[in-house]
């Protein structure tokens, strides 16, 4: 990197612009797996399963919900919440991976190729704690969207449009009602991009140092395979608790929400359908969040490539 100021600064504005840009052709590409994953996480909700929490679902299995969908609501159902989708990405996603490396510096990194993991680790729950503050209202549409089903007949959308969903929310909810579910959003993007992004990062460099493979596509797409598989494994519990939150009304005839607080939602979820309960939609948050991660960083490294930037 450059040591001129101007140098430095435009720097800083390809890296986030090349990291908004990689996570939305991402979301664009993986929107029909991570709306099977919404349904999957919803199914059933609070039924008691007694050890049976998969049994009797809707929407059963990954592939069998797709089929689902697209029976009941055509190919078109897959793409529900796209629009909102990739404004969550451009702005919760610049942030979360173009201020990545600037944090790992806050934390003392020189040298990428020696970096601690700690360091990485705290670079990327930081970086994403602040991406998912700030984009709340656009995940929290998304979700919203993503969820809504076959209507029945007589039965109206939950929201017309995208942008009217953020203003029918405000009216009915107030402006904080856009912030709904911020806590769980936060703690799995906090969990998520200090998952992802460090495991990317160290995986990548450590093979790299070993000698076993050499700066490229290949190591690209096996790094960004292993971030993948990780970031699958330590989400999903704190995923189910953000859809849930996300997605919940206003209880007719009571005051508030049927959570109280993500805490809430983890122990109503473990009572009523068991741990398990937890990591529903597990394999369709893997099969999303897999190639979710390739085709960011393989897109993300390209264009670093191409505007002369140096790899992750």
């Amino acid at each position: 990197m450059a040591g001129d100021g101007s140098t430095l600064q435009y720097e800083q504005a390809w890296r986030f612009a090349l990291a908004g840009t990689s996570n939305m052709c991402a979301a664009a590409v993986t929107n029909p797996i991570d709306v099977i994953k919404i349904r999957m996480q919803l199914d059933n909700e609070l039924t008691k399963g007694g050890g049976s929490v998969f049994k009797d679902r809707y929407y059963q299995g990954f592939l069998k919900g797709g089929v689902r969908i697209v029976h009941d609501e055509g190919v078109r159902g897959l793409y529900k919440g796209l629009p909102a989708s990739l404004m969550r990405e451009g702005s919760y996603s610049t942030i979360r991976l173009g201020a990545y490396e600037p944090m790992k510096k806050l934390f003392g990194a020189t040298d990428p190729a020696h970096t601690p993991l700690w360091k990485k680790i705290c670079a990327g729950a930081v970086s994403g704690s602040i991406g998912s503050a700030i984009a709340t209202p656009t995940d929290l549409v998304k979700v919203r969207m993503q969820a809504e089903g076959k209507l029945k007949t007589g039965q109206s959308a939950r929201y017309n449009s995208t942008l009217s969903a953020f203003s029918d929310i405000a009216a009915v909810e107030g402006v904080r009602g856009l912030w709904t579910g911020v806590g769980p959003t936060v703690q799995r993007a906090a969990i998520l991009t200090a998952t992802q992004i460090p495991t990317y990062d160290h995986t990548k460099h450590t093979l790299l140092n070993s000698g076993l493979m050499t700066e490229g596509i290949p190591l690209h797409i096996t790094s960004s395979m292993v971030a993948g598989f990780m970031t699958a494994v330590t989400t999903s519990p704190v995923d189910v608790v953000k859809t849930r939150v996300m997605n919940q009304k206003k209880m007719e005839g009571k005051h508030g929400h049927l959570y109280k607080s993500s805490w809430d939602c983890v122990v109503k979820t473990v009572r009523s359908e068991g741990i398990l309960g937890l990591y529903k939609g597990f394999f369709p948050n893997w099969m999303r969040i897999g190639p979710h991660t390739i085709v960011t960083f393989f897109i993300f490294e390209q264009l670093r490539k191409a505007v002369g930037m140096a790899p992750v």
